[in-house]
């Protein structure tokens, strides 16, 4: 069960969704505080750190997306949740490309909701509690877990949280395949029962970042049906 004074901040524009939406959450045991545009959502942060973001993709003023990158910034760390009323492909990869952790697109199951909440919450409480993993290296990257940061070729990479903990898992097993289920259950949660979509739009992203191409990989290769390869070199 998640803390119950776990600290939510919700940024969403539309009250038919906000209102119910910080209902069901305060229902549930969390603390939730909600504004409706990028502005007010940056300066609450700044103010009171918030344990997670629940993320519009569509806001008046700052977007989403900006709003996503600039809190990265400030705190690597924190989970965020995109909320987006767009279906396209383009608009997930752009909301995790901005650092987003999962997004849910509109309309969305409340169940389904809170359970992407919850899962999110608890990764990032083990995260915390069994500290970051040792630094490794293979095939030309390097990943420093403490200070979570990592290198290809000697050129730092710019990564989001779970970008960084897919790398890390698939670099500490290299020449492994890992299973796209371990994967889920590694970098997202071990209750995980949502879409393993988000896992794609992520290897994507990290694939681009580590400038491999998924027909010819030369690092992170797919292993079809299975899982991923992160290769020796």
């Amino acid at each position: 069960m998640i803390d119950p004074v776990t600290r939510i901040l919700l940024v969403e524009d539309d009250p038919d969704i906000a209102v119910p939406l910080q209902r069901a959450l305060e229902r549930v045991g969390h603390a939730v505080e909600a504004v409706g545009d990028g502005e007010q959502a940056l300066a609450r942060a700044a103010e009171a750190p918030p344990d997670l973001v629940v993320l519009d993709l569509g806001l008046p003023g700052i977007d989403g997306v900006t709003v996503c990158e600039r809190l990265r910034r400030a705190d690597a760390r924190l989970p965020v949740l995109m909320l987006t009323a767009r279906t396209g492909e383009t608009d997930e990869v752009v909301g995790l490309g901005a650092g987003a952790d999962d997004y849910v697109t509109k309309p969305f199951r409340l169940a389904a909701l809170l359970a992407r909440i919850d899962a999110l919450l608890r990764r990032a409480a083990a995260t915390a509690a069994t500290g970051p993993p040792a630094r490794v290296e293979a095939n030309g990257v390097v990943v420093d877990g403490r200070a979570r940061r990592a290198w290809c070729d000697g050129e730092e990479l710019q990564l989001t949280p779970k970008q960084f903990d897919l790398l890390a898992l698939l670099v500490a097993r290299a020449g492994e395949t890992v299973r796209r289920e371990e994967l889920m259950d590694e970098v997202w949660d071990v209750n995980w029962f949502g879409s393993t979509k988000t896992l794609d739009v992520q290897v994507s992203g990290l694939r681009r970042k580590l400038g491999d191409d998924a027909e010819r990989p030369r690092r992170l290769a797919t292993v079809r049906g299975v899982g991923y390869r992160f290769e020796r070199g």
